[in-house]
């Protein structure tokens, strides 16, 4: 039986891949909200109806619509008979949020909060779904990585906003009986990133003869994440939709996505330093870096995070690809899509 989503932040980095996995691999409609903030970009949206075909414009709907405004009784109507609310969108970046706290909160905790609303009203509904961030944890140590329900220790508002709305959710979940998930995810990389993330940002400084800001700890040792293509986290993300019965029968709310090596076979903790290697070495090209220690546009910066993925291994719904594959597949992406670097 077909099933009817409501992705938010659709025009999104994240958000439209999940979309165009939804269309590629399921029947269901779709529908987005999106404000198109400077980070969403229609493009994204027109990228996914070319790649998925075969009449999936009647599929999609996209509705113009900032969800820190509550929802009114005009746009109920039309989401009336959604089965799963899937709520990706929000402001992330973690530099502009030590600048502008305040849009943080009312897109992530107000957004989220009138989400929420509208998902308790919604008599089909059989998920809502909250995206998150392995941020809300804090920095790991070298050999750490955090379990789903471990304490909590932002380090910023960003990651401080996306703990809240978690805590909304699951309060709604236990007051309201509003059937749940949360995912924290790792670093998340990919075509048609915004060029202010670490990746995209580096290309561009690379090609410009800029130098790249590397932070690093107090004894001047390079930050590392955990990298994940964003092809392979929308498989997981449609997976957790059509799988999160399996969860809840284990008693999770909350699950770990990440690269399948963390805690399996090794680690797949790679250093930004090493990625900027990578970068100049797949551009052919000498460029400039400067390690920071302490940057004032980012202070409390964590070095590392890390998520333990297990639960997701044991579901089945653990999708990579090696990470030197996808970042040259982005490198050549952008090179050649100049447009993503405005």
């Amino acid at each position: 039986m077909s099933k009817k989503v409501l992705v938010t932040g659709g025009a999104g980095f994240i958000g439209h891949l999940a979309i165009k996995e939804i269309l590629s691999s399921t029947d269901w409609e779709v529908i987005t909200f999106d404000r198109l903030s400077y980070a969403g970009d229609l493009n994204r949206i027109n990228y996914v109806l070319e790649e998925v075909g075969n009449s999936s414009d009647r599929r999609l709907k996209f509705i113009f619509h900032d969800f820190k405004a509550p929802i009114h009784k005009g746009l109920m109507e039309k989401i009336k008979d959604v089965n799963y609310i899937v709520h990706i969108g929000a402001s992330s970046h973690v530099t502009n949020s030590v600048a502008d706290p305040g849009t943080f909160i009312q897109d992530n905790i107000i957004g989220t909060y009138n989400l929420l609303e509208a998902g308790r009203m919604l008599d089909n509904l059989e998920l809502f779904y909250y995206f998150s961030t392995d941020e809300v944890f804090g920095p790991s140590s070298k050999d750490e990585n955090f379990k789903e329900w471990d304490r909590y220790n932002s380090k910023n508002p960003y990651s401080a906003t996306k703990a809240a709305g978690e805590e909304l959710t699951i309060a709604y979940a236990n007051t309201y009986s509003l059937p749940s998930i949360i995912s924290h995810c790792s670093n998340v990389y990919g075509e048609r990133q915004h060029v202010e993330k670490f990746i995209p940002n580096t290309i561009k400084k690379i090609l410009a003869n800029e130098d790249i800001i590397v932070h690093t700890d107090s004894n001047n040792v390079p930050g590392s994440r955990y990298y994940l293509y964003n092809e392979d986290l929308a498989k997981s993300i449609l997976f957790l939709i059509e799988n999160h019965k399996k969860a809840e029968e284990r008693n999770f709310e909350i699950v770990n996505t990440g690269p399948p090596k963390v805690n399996i076979s090794g680690s797949s903790l790679i250093s930004n330093l090493e990625v900027v290697e990578l970068i100049g070495k797949y551009l052919n090209k000498d460029y400039n870096y400067k390690l920071v220690q302490n940057d004032p546009t980012r202070p409390g910066h964590d070095i590392k995070y890390g998520l333990d993925i297990e639960l997701l291994t044991s579901l089945g719904g653990v999708y990579d690809r090696d990470f030197e594959e996808g970042l040259k597949n982005i490198v050549d992406f952008h090179t050649s899509n100049e447009e993503w670097f405005l």
